[in-house]
């Protein structure tokens, strides 16, 4: 069976790691890539040594790319994504699968009118604590999941200088699609109701017209009730990037998990102390390991072999919702009804 020609739209920081794992992956064959800036466009290309456009519908006409990455900003996955579609190319898609209603309904429609998979890479289902988790939830250890406590936060230096269009998205989208996604898949169930609160002013402060953090109260369809926190602005400080926790309380069993404080490797150097990571995107032995990487492998795997890849669309188009309902409910104070759209 011939390799899964892989295409990929957006070259920055994590398009740089689609295309190091294509390259690293038995079953792929990195063919193009793409991105609206044409020297970062032409310089990953070159570190690549594959063709390289700055319009994605001229390298969509490559017959030889079967797949491909849609790795542009949260706001602008729509486009590429419904354009793929439509040229008979399979999809993984950074999340969310888009940030507004018309365009998540667009990316679905298309999808199914051309019979292609399309993957949002919610890559905490790769995660190995959170997969353990999962794991022992499915084998009865906690009984049925009743509540559940996620935080996951970014150090505003995320928002002011390693993105660009921290306003033109919100944290709920950075970051928020994640927790949606983590909870859902650990209740195995839908968001029913949402009730949320936001403030503002820290990033508005340092010129980024953006929320600074949402606390959201999630109630599913089967019962369970989960609490979520997202913020763009836990101090530099922080000895990691994300501040990450989750607790789990079953009917006979709890799970408890800090992702953010971890003490596997602790470093000090002369300006600062940190944890490096080693879990989410390292490189071991010249090649890229990790959560980040693991789910990128498993669409590539999953592809060549014909089976269905492993985040549904309709589970992808139901956290976009989800998150939509949050900001309503953030903006007006009063609990949202989930409004989804059929898959």
């Amino acid at each position: 069976m011939a390799n899964v020609g892989m295409g990929v739209i957006g070259c920055g920081t994590w398009g740089t790691n689609h295309c190091r794992t294509y390259i690293q992956h038995p079953y792929a064959d990195l063919i193009a890539v793409c991105d609206l800036d044409a020297q970062r466009a032409q310089e990953t290309g070159e570190t690549f040594g594959v063709d390289y456009y700055t319009d994605h519908s001229q390298m969509l006409e490559d017959d030889r790319i079967d797949a491909v990455a849609v790795v542009t900003p949260d706001f602008a996955h729509a486009d590429p994504a419904v354009a793929a579609a439509k040229a008979n190319k399979h999809i993984i898609c950074e999340k969310p699968l888009a940030t507004t209603r018309d365009d998540a309904l667009r990316v679905v429609e298309a999808v199914k009118a051309n019979n292609v998979q399309i993957m949002v890479d919610y890559h905490n289902r790769w995660n190995p604590p959170v997969f353990k988790i999962k794991e022992d939830i499915e084998d009865g250890k906690i009984g049925k999941v009743m509540s559940a406590y996620v935080r996951l936060n970014d150090i505003i230096w995320v928002a002011t200088d390693y993105i660009s269009w921290a306003a033109k998205s919100s944290i709920l989208w950075f970051l928020g699609s994640h927790t949606v996604d983590i909870l859902c898949w650990l209740f195995d169930d839908k968001v029913r109701r949402v009730f949320s609160v936001s403030r503002s002013g820290v990033l508005q402060a340092k010129g980024i017209d953006a929320v600074d953090l949402y606390q959201s109260t999630l109630e599913f369809e089967g019962g369970g009730v989960a609490q979520i926190e997202n913020n763009w602005i836990v101090p530099n400080t922080n000895p990691y990037v994300n501040d990450y926790k989750l607790n789990i309380i079953g009917e006979k069993g709890m799970f408890n998990m800090d992702f953010s404080h971890h003490q596997l490797i602790q470093r000090f150097l002369e300006d600062k102390a940190d944890h490096p990571d080693v879990l989410v995107r390292p490189t071991v032995q010249g090649k890229p390991t990790g959560l980040g990487f693991e789910s990128i492998r498993d669409f590539v795997d999953r592809i060549y072999s014909g089976e269905e890849v492993k985040v549904p669309l309709e589970t992808a188009a139901h956290v976009t919702c989800v998150i939509l309902a949050i900001m309503e409910s953030a903006q007006t104070r009063e609990p949202v009804l989930v409004e989804n759209i059929p898959v």
